[in-house]
């Protein structure tokens, strides 16, 4: 499995969450810088950030990825259409949620999310 983390760093204790939800270790995680400039179109931005994880056509149709998507709304749902279009399916990703009370803010995974069984799913509804 490929970790494809294009949000803030993970922590050990995170990475051991994904991997028990997973039920399987993760073999390379590509830390991929996200800074979106507001002032300039977004699309390019986001197509060179998928190009910065630095994978080949075949490795993006052809390996299991999971995403960690970036936090910021719009960037992630464009990126979640640029992945689409590389791979011929959405991705799974991580969804982290702030751990209730903690003093400074943190975050732990909360689950994986299926993308592609959601929107297959979702077609089914719309039939």
């Amino acid at each position: 499995m490929i970790l494809l983390n294009f949000s803030h760093p993970l922590s050990a204790e995170q990475m051991a969450a994904i991997e028990a939800l997973l039920q399987a270790p993760v073999q390379r995680l590509l830390e991929v810088r996200n800074q979106m400039d507001a002032q300039q179109p977004l699309a390019p931005q986001v197509t060179a950030m998928a190009d910065a994880a630095g994978l080949t056509p075949m490795e993006w149709q052809n390996e299991a990825i999971l995403v960690n998507p970036p936090s910021l709304n719009y960037s992630a749902v464009t990126l979640l259409a640029e992945l689409h279009g590389r791979m011929g399916y959405f991705p799974a990703c991580v969804r982290l949620r702030p751990v209730a009370g903690a003093v400074p803010p943190r975050f732990e995974v909360a689950e994986i999310l299926n993308i592609q069984a959601i929107r297959d799913t979702a077609r089914q509804r719309g039939r």
